[in-house]
């Protein structure tokens, strides 16, 4: 069954972080598509040492191949700019929303929990690798027993690594009516 096309598109407010990320994934992934694309056109001859004229290499730590723009991963990690701010906000969305609504459970000092989550490199890491497993698993191509797969897969290990006394919130808010707040030191940071 076809829309008319006078008719417009309405999407969710809840669904427009999905919408935002899917878009993303999706410009890069016919980016990625274009550039293989072009590399299987070119004629033999037509390959320098990986570059050709006029182009240049990537820029110190993009992590990007020769003459590509935008990310080389869908992953927040490997986003910078506007585009990490983008993803970062449509996460936010998401686990304010969602996730912690309707899996926060209570906060307590055997599962304590960071109200500024966005300052905690591996929660932010975490979370953005469970939203996007869950964008997959409950997409309607994962079937009926996607969500499932999903709570089992994703979220149980990742809620039990992000809410454990020793994960990245452990030195947080372990009680509601005491919000607090403190990133703990990395690994070889302390001697810097």
């Amino acid at each position: 069954m076809s829309m008319p096309a006078d008719e417009p598109v309405r999407v969710a407010d809840h669904d427009l972080g999905d919408l935002v990320s899917t878009v993303h994934r999706l410009m890069a992934e016919t980016q990625r598509h274009g550039e293989t694309i072009a590399r299987l056109t070119e004629g033999p001859g037509d390959e320098d040492d990986g570059e050709s004229p006029g182009t240049s290499g990537p820029a110190a730590g993009d992590g990007s191949p020769a003459g590509t723009e935008g990310p080389s991963s869908i992953f927040i990690l490997a986003l910078a700019g506007q585009a990490y701010e983008e993803e970062l906000a449509a996460l936010g969305t998401w686990v304010e929303r969602l996730l912690v609504p309707v899996y926060g459970r209570e906060i307590t000092t055997g599962r304590p929990w960071c109200f500024q989550w966005r300052e905690h490199p591996e929660a932010i890491a975490r979370l953005h690798g469970l939203w996007l497993a869950w964008q997959q698993f409950t997409d309607i191509e994962a079937g009926p027993v996607g969500p499932a797969t999903w709570h089992r897969d994703h979220l149980d290990p990742t809620w039990l690594q992000l809410r454990a006394p020793d994960g990245p919130f452990g030195a947080c808010t372990t009680s509601a009516a005491r919000p607090s707040h403190r990133l703990l030191a990395a690994p070889g940071a302390e001697g810097a």
